[in-house]
């Protein structure tokens, strides 16, 4: 499942390539590129959404030589910092750190956008997640978790009302027959929080947001709700949902985006600040470091996959 740094080399040079396809036909050369930048991620510090936006605004800092400041606005499982965002409209100094909640959000709860309110410039790569219990639970597999969740309260934790914790568990439940008690919260830090805590049994969080618990053995994987295995260190030997019988498999992409009504000149501006972003050995380390799947796109191949991936999740939640 790992991909090597010549797949994630590979990856980027095929975008570069479709930048003729992005549309606007607009010079990048006319954007006026000066002043401070703004990078908002729309969920608290410490879980995956925050990991891919310092990263990113880090990565953009060195292709551009600009000044990008992360601002955190978590609250509404993501709702209020795409509100935030609605607000710039036309700023091109403004970026977002996004994820599955931009599209799932809009389908499950009265807020004033959609994906197609914004300008899309990359899909960074995509993240499966791994269940988890804590390092003492009788809990010893996804198979054991969803038994129990046949026949008593069962009570997990998810990062966001909509997000792909909410989509994972909305799965296993369609395929088995289990219910699952949610209790939501607003990043992957508290969600483990609040297992290590024991007010919740099981999680569903991102690997690289419980990697350190697990070789600690706070934490122990019961799945990963993934296609195949991984074969990062540390989590070779966790079975995947389906090779205990439960048909689920479900990634969150993570990317960032601009505001809507930004000039073209803005748009291919970062559309080619992210392409040279995508060539750095930052880049790799991003996607080595956070056990990701490199699957990059820009502009307009973005805003194909986010209206794919609207109709998937339609099917996921049954909307």
């Amino acid at each position: 499942m790992k991909k090597s740094m010549k797949t994630i080399s590979g990856l980027a040079a095929v975008g570069a390539l479709t930048l003729a396809g992005c549309g606007g036909g607009g010079d990048a050369e006319g954007y006026s590129a000066s002043g401070n930048v703004t990078m908002i991620v729309p969920f608290a510090a410490g879980g995956g959404s925050d990991i891919a936006g310092r990263a990113t605004a880090a990565g953009l800092e060195d292709a551009t030589g600009r000044t990008i400041t992360v601002q955190n606005i978590d609250g509404g499982s993501g709702a209020v910092g795409y509100s935030e965002f609605l607000g710039r409209n036309g700023d091109g100094n403004y970026l977002l750190a996004t994820e599955t909640a931009m599209v799932a959000l809009p389908l499950t709860q009265d807020v004033e956008f959609t994906y197609e309110d914004f300008t899309p410039i990359m899909k960074l790569a995509e993240d499966f997640t791994i269940i988890a219990a804590a390092g003492d639970s009788d809990l010893e597999s996804c198979s054991d978790l969803v038994e129990q969740a046949k026949s008593e309260r069962t009570v997990v934790a998810i990062a966001g009302a909509t997000g792909l914790d909410n989509i994972t568990f909305s799965l296993m439940e369609d395929q088995t027959g289990a219910e699952f008690d949610r209790v939501p919260f607003e990043s992957g830090s508290e969600v483990l929080t609040a297992l290590m805590g024991g007010q919740v049994e099981a999680v569903s969080v991102n690997p690289s947001e419980v990697s350190g618990q697990i070789e600690s053995g706070d934490v122990k994987p019961l799945c990963a709700a993934s296609e195949e295995r991984y074969d990062y260190e540390g989590f070779e030997d966790v079975e995947t949902a389906a090779e205990q019988g439960i048909d689920v498999a479900f990634a969150q992409f993570r990317g960032f985006i601009a505001p809507g009504g930004i000039s073209d000149e803005a748009r291919d501006y970062w559309i080619e600040q992210a392409q040279a972003y995508a060539e750095t050995d930052e880049f790799a380390a991003y996607i080595e470091d956070n056990l990701l799947q490199p699957t990059v796109e820009y502009g307009d191949d973005f805003t194909a996959y986010l209206a794919e991936n609207e109709q998937e999740i339609r099917e996921a939640l049954d909307l």
